[in-house]
C-alpha cells in the first residue's frame, strides 16, 4: 500500500466551507464519491458509514484535526482524501476546538488490519505541528496533496522476508503509551502486542529485606509494547518514538531496547 496511490487527487480539497459537523460529513461523502473506486457504493452509503463510526465516538482528535473513516462492503481498495476548512468547523472535537484539517479514509470491509495501519500512519503525520500548519495554509488542492504526501512514509507495507528486529518498549505514562503504540503501528510491524507488567519495586517492597524502601511511592505499573519490525524501519521507528518522548536518553518514563532476531517466522494481527 502506497500513500501516493490511495490519496486520490479528486478527493483533495483546499478551502472547503461547512456550517457544522452534519454538513461537513455530507460534503466529505460527496467528495469521496468522486473516486471511481467507490462506484460500488452510493453517496448515502458513505455518509451512513461515517455517521455510524461517529456514533462510537468523535473522530475529531483535537489540535484542529479529524479523521472520519469507515469500512464498507462493495469497496475493493482504500480511498483517502485530504480537506481543509480554514474557517474551522465544530466537529465535536475532544478538545472542544474547531477543526480545520480533515483526512478521511474509506476502506474495504475485510481490511481491518490495513485500516488500523493506515489510521496510525495518518495520525503520525498529523502529530507534526508544522505539517498541520503547512497543510491548512495550502492555497490549492495540488499543494495540499503534495504537502500531505511529503510528510508521510509512502510505502506503508514492509517486506516481511527482510531481516527482523525485536523492539521492547516499556512505558509508565498512559498518554505516552497511546502515542507510542500509534507510532509503532504506523511502521507496519510484522507483529505487535502489549503486556501489562509491574515494576520490580512492587514485589521487592513486600520482602522483609527491602521493607520501607518504596512505602511512600505510588504503585508504578507499566506496559511493554513488543513489536517485530523489518531491519530498514528500525531507525525510523526509534525516531518516531522520540517524536513522542523527546530524547530517549533523557526519558524517565520510557525505555527502549532493540535486538536482532536470530529466528523469526509467522505473524500476528495488530
Amino acid at each position: 500500500m502506497r500513500l501516493v496511490d490511495i490519496v486520490k487527487s479528486e478527493c483533495v480539497v483546499a478551502g472547503m466551507e461547512a456550517s457544522g459537523k452534519e454538513d461537513c460529513l455530507e460534503k466529505i461523502a460527496h467528495i469521496a464519491k468522486k473516486s471511481s473506486l467507490l462506484d460500488g457504493v452510493t453517496e448515502a452509503d458513505i455518509l451512513a458509514g461515517f455517521k455510524n463510526r461517529e456514533e462510537l465516538g468523535s473522530t475529531g482528535y483535537g489540535h484542529g484535526i479529524a479523521i472520519p473513516h469507515c469500512r464498507l462492503p462493495g469497496v475493493e481498495d482504500f480511498v483517502v482524501g485530504v480537506i481543509t476548512v480554514p474557517a474551522g468547523v465544530d466537529f465535536d472535537s475532544m478538545d472542544g476546538e474547531k477543526t480545520n484539517l480533515l483526512i478521511f479514509i474509506i476502506a474495504p470491509e475485510s481490511e481491518a488490519n490495513g485500516h488500523v495501519h493506515l489510521l496510525s500512519a495518518v495520525s503520525g503525520i498529523l502529530r507534526i505541528a508544522d505539517a498541520r500548519t503547512e497543510m491548512v495554509a495550502a492555497s490549492s488542492s495540488e499543494l495540499l496533496r503534495e504537502s500531505f504526501l511529503r510528510h508521510g512514509r509512502d510505502d506503508l507495507k514492509s517486506n516481511e522476508d527482510e531481516e527482523r528486529y525485536l523492539f521492547h518498549i516499556t512505558v509508565v505514562n498512559d498518554d505516552l503509551f497511546k502515542d507510542i503504540l500509534q507510532a509503532v503501528t504506523a511502521m507496519d510491524p510484522v507483529s505487535v502486542s502489549v503486556v501489562d507488567v509491574k515494576q520490580s519495586s512492587e514485589y521487592l517492597s513486600k520482602m522483609p529485606l527491602f521493607a520501607g524502601f518504596w512505602n511512600d511511592r505510588e504503585s508504578n505499573s507499566a506496559r511493554i509494547i513488543i513489536a517485530q519490525l523489518v531491519k530498514h524501519l528500525t531507525n525510523e521507528t526509534i525516531r518516531s518514538i522520540e517524536d513522542v518522548t523527546g530524547k530517549l536518553t533523557e526519558s524517565t518514563e520510557v525505555s527502549v531496547s532493540v535486538q536482532k532476531l536470530f529466528y523469526s517466522a509467522g505473524s500476528t494481527s495488530a
